[in-house]
């Protein structure tokens, strides 16, 4: 790193020297002291001294507009993004976000503002009965209703994918035993008891386990607070004017029974709130997460109940190969080096076998429904190899973060481009026979 005018240039670390005691660092004869402002671009790798005017890129820079509206004038697929609350949401717009493909309910659970909601899940999660169960699920109502209602405002007019309670549930059990005293205070038992009901919430292989469509199965509670949070959120938007549009997804499903059993709470909870709120039907699709292979293979099945379906493909790599996202590290370096594989599964889809799988479902689904809706909400959804793909297989739309939506704009016209080309070639070699 050495200085250059008014910047100083990242060329390598060899040159930095920082003293701790006087909490300052120095390249050549620039010193920059705690406290003093600099200016950093990621992109050309420089920092700036001085606090130097910024930039949103997304809606300030004309050449970033003008040629994002290009590739949208050319690409066919949609663009929506993964995101978890309304600030997410307002970002991936101000990237030009056609929608949220991926909103996570169980993240309001986690980081800044969450302890409230996460202490009243885990009173729902160590529940003993139905009444104790129901009660913590009133206390935690208005929180998730409030959480999707911003959610559902800051796209209005957009639709949001929203996913039902996800995760194995012994991952919201506190471990601290002050924590848990707590908690066992809250519902009158005793410690012990408190620790005997967590106990009972292990699993050997949790990610496989008691969450998704089977939690909202065994305790269908569950799902008619998250459904109704969905329904009276939207119906409240609708009378202040706005144009919510929810779509339900429920996810981990392997089997259409799953998810006939799920649409029928989804049915009677939206005839519920209607009649509360004076309205005759408030707009929504319910559908599923297409994740297992047993799902994909079963999709014409599926699709008599679903609505739509978004293919989880982390979780759909993880089972077609047989690997755990968590673990593939251990030997996916070797794997790639010895050209085991030719890519990471997990960056860009294997359109040998995992994309097969996806094939499969796609025409099997729309065998059944041929309006069916269909997307990935994967974070592959962001990668252009991927997104080319999805265009490829008929895909209605990619949905991938906040940061990723201008690439993938980006990777869907360029794939539209290539199917023109391939057109005009073929057909300029038609007319030469």
């Amino acid at each position: 790193m050495h200085a250059v005018g008014a910047s100083v240039v990242f060329v390598g670390a060899g040159s930095l020297k920082i003293n701790y005691s006087a909490k300052q660092f120095s390249v050549g004869d620039v010193t920059v002291k705690e406290g003093d402002w600099v200016t950093l671009n990621g992109t050309k790798g420089a920092i700036y001294l001085g606090e130097l005017p910024m930039k949103k890129a997304a809606e300030e820079n004309p050449d970033f507009v003008a040629f994002m509206k290009l590739c949208d004038q050319v690409r066919k697929l949609k663009v929506r993004t993964n995101a978890d609350t309304p600030e997410d949401a307002a970002r991936a717009r101000a990237f030009g976000a056609e929608g949220i493909g991926l909103f996570r309910t169980e993240h309001m659970f986690y980081g800044k503002g969450s302890e409230e909601p996460l202490f009243k899940l885990r009173k729902m999660i160590v529940s003993k009965n139905e009444a104790e169960r129901r009660s913590a699920l009133d206390e935690l109502f208005p929180h998730v209703k409030s959480d999707i209602k911003g959610t559902l405002e800051a796209m209005d007019g957009f639709p949001v994918t929203i996913r039902t309670l996800d995760p194995p549930l012994h991952e919201f059990v506190p471990n601290r035993e002050d924590e848990r005293e707590k908690l066992a205070s809250s519902l009158g038992i005793s410690l012990k008891e408190l620790n005997e009901r967590a106990e009972a919430l292990h699993e050997n292989n949790p990610m496989m386990g008691h969450r998704g469509v089977r939690l909202g199965i065994t305790y269908p509670e569950v799902t008619e607070m998250q459904v109704r949070a969905i329904f009276e959120a939207s119906a409240e938007l609708l009378k202040e004017g706005k144009k919510p549009f929810a779509e339900i997804m429920i996810p981990v499903l392997s089997h259409v029974n799953e998810l006939k059993n799920q649409y029928q709470i989804v049915d009677k909870v939206h005839a519920e709130v209607c009649e509360k709120f004076g309205l005759k039907k408030i707009p929504h699709l319910t559908g599923t997460m297409i994740e297992i292979p047993r799902a994909c293979l079963t999709a014409d099945k599926i699709a008599e109940y679903a609505q739509f379906f978004s293919f989880g493909t982390n979780d759909l790599t993880q089972m077609g190969f047989g690997f755990s996202r968590d673990d593939i590290g251990g030997f996916l370096t070797d794997y790639l080096e010895k050209k085991i594989l030719p890519i990471d599964p997990f960056q860009s889809i294997d359109v040998e076998g995992i994309g097969q799988l996806m094939v499969t479902a796609v025409q099997k689904g729309r065998a059944t429904r041929s309006d069916l809706k269909i997307g990935i909400c994967g974070e592959h959804g962001g990668e252009p190899a991927s997104v080319e793909f999805c265009h490829k297989i008929g895909l209605n739309y990619v949905s991938c973060s906040p940061f990723r939506v201008p690439i993938a704009r980006l990777a869907a016209a360029r794939a539209t481009v290539k199917d023109l080309e391939a057109a005009k070639s073929k057909s300029s070699k038609g007319k030469k026979k």
